[in-house]
C-alpha cells in the first residue's frame, strides 16, 4: 500500500516549535523594552540630579563671591580712584607667601636633621651587625674548640682501649707460651721417669734362683727396691706441686687480666661520660645561641611581619613630608 499526501504530525510539530520561537522572541523583546525603559528612567534621574548639583555649585560660588570677595578686597584697580590700592595698607597680594624664606630655612634645617638622624641610624645598624658577626664568629670558634677537645678525648679513649687490648693480647700470648713450656717440661719429665722405670724393670727381671724348682711354690715377694719407690714418690710429689703452681699462676694471670680489663672498661666509661657531658654542654650552648639569634632576627623583622600592629604603627604615617 502507498501513502499519498503529507505528514500531518510533522507539520503540527513544526507549528508548535514555530509558536515557541515566536513566544520566546516576544519575551526577549519585552525584556529588552523593560530594560530600555528602566535605563531611560535612570538617565532622567541622573540628569536631573546633575542639574541640581550644578545649580547648587553655582549658587555656592555666587554666595562665596558675595561673602568673601567684596569689592574692597579685589585686586583690580579702580578706574575712578587709581590710588586706592596704594592707600590701603595691604600685607601683600592674595596668594602671596610672605614667610617662604623662613619656611624654606626651617625645611633645610629639618632636612639636615633628618640626614644626620639617618646617618646615625645606619651607623648604629652597621655597629649592631658587626657585633652580631663577632658574636657569631666567637660562638663558631668556641664550638670548634670544644669539637677539638671532644676529638682529643675520643683519641685518648681509643688509645687507652688500644693499649688495654694490646696488653691483654700480650698477657694471653705469654700465658699460652708458659702453658706450652710447662706442658713440654711435663712431657720431658714424664719421658725421663718412664725411661728410668723401664731401666728399673729391666734390672728386676727374674733370675734362675727366683723361678724355683718345678712343683715348688714360687716366691711372692715382687716389690721393687726401696730406691725406685722413693724416686717414683718424689716424682709424683713434684708433679702435684708443679700442677698446683701452674694452677696458681693461671689464676694470677686471670686475675691480672680481669683487673686490666676492668681498668680499661672503667677508663672507657669515664671517658664516655665526660664526652657525653661535654656534648650535652655543647648542645645546650648551641641551642641557647640559636634561640638568641632567632629572637634577634624576630625583633629585627617589621611589626607587620611579626603580627604586632597597634595604634603606634599607624601613627607613624602622614606625620611629615619624610
Amino acid at each position: 500500500m502507498r501513502t499519498i499526501g503529507v505528514d500531518k504530525e510533522a507539520f503540527d510539530t513544526q507549528m508548535k516549535e514555530k509558536k515557541k520561537r515566536e513566544e520566546a522572541a516576544k519575551e526577549e523583546q519585552a525584556a529588552h523594552d523593560a530594560d530600555m525603559l528602566h535605563n531611560s528612567k535612570a538617565a532622567r534621574l541622573f540628569h536631573s540630579r546633575e542639574v541640581k548639583q550644578r545649580r547648587a555649585m553655582e549658587k555656592a560660588a555666587v554666595d562665596h563671591r558675595h561673602q568673601h570677595q567684596q569689592p574692597w578686597c579685589q585686586l583690580q584697580f579702580d578706574l575712578e580712584d587709581p590710588d586706592r590700592c596704594g592707600e590701603t595698607d595691604l600685607p601683600g597680594l592674595v596668594g602671596e607667601d610672605l614667610v617662604s624664606e623662613s619656611r624654606q630655612q626651617r625645611q633645610k634645617e629639618q632636612l639636615r636633621e633628618w640626614l644626620v638622624q639617618q646617618q646615625s641610624e645606619r651607623a648604629a645598624e652597621r655597629q649592631q651587625r658587626k657585633l652580631e658577626e663577632q658574636r657569631y664568629d666567637q660562638s663558631r670558634a668556641d664550638m670548634h674548640t670544644k669539637a677539638l677537645q671532644l676529638q682529643g678525648i675520643e683519641m685518648e679513649r681509643r688509645k687507652a682501649e688500644t693499649i688495654a687490648t694490646k696488653e691483654y693480647n700480650l698477657a694471653t700470648s705469654e700465658e699460652k707460651r708458659c702453658q706450652q713450656g710447662e706442658r713440654n717440661d711435663e712431657s720431658n719429665q714424664t719421658a725421663t721417669v718412664n725411661h728410668q722405670l723401664t731401666g728399673v724393670g729391666a734390672e728386676l727381671e727374674p733370675t734362675p734362683g727366683m723361678l724355683g724348682v718345678p712343683g715348688s711354690r714360687p716366691s711372692s715377694d715382687r716389690r721393687a727396691p726401696p730406691e725406685s719407690l722413693q724416686q717414683i714418690t718424689q716424682f709424683q710429689k713434684y708433679q702435684i706441686e708443679e700442677k698446683k703452681r701452674a694452677e696458681l699462676e693461671r689464676r694470677r694471670d686471670e686475675e691480672q687480666h680481669d683487673r686490666v680489663r676492668m681498668d680499661s672498661n672503667r677508663t672507657a666509661l669515664l671517658i664516655e661520660r665526660q664526652q657525653a657531658k661535654l656534648n650535652k654542654q655543647l648542645r645546650r650552648q648551641l641551642d641557647s645561641t640559636n634561640v638568641q639569634i632567632a629572637e634577634k632576627h624576630e625583633q629585627q623583622k617589621p611589626d607587620i611581619q611579626r603580627g604586632c600592629i597597634d595604634d603606634s604603627f599607624f601613627s607613624q604615617f602622614n606625620t611629615c613630608s619624610r
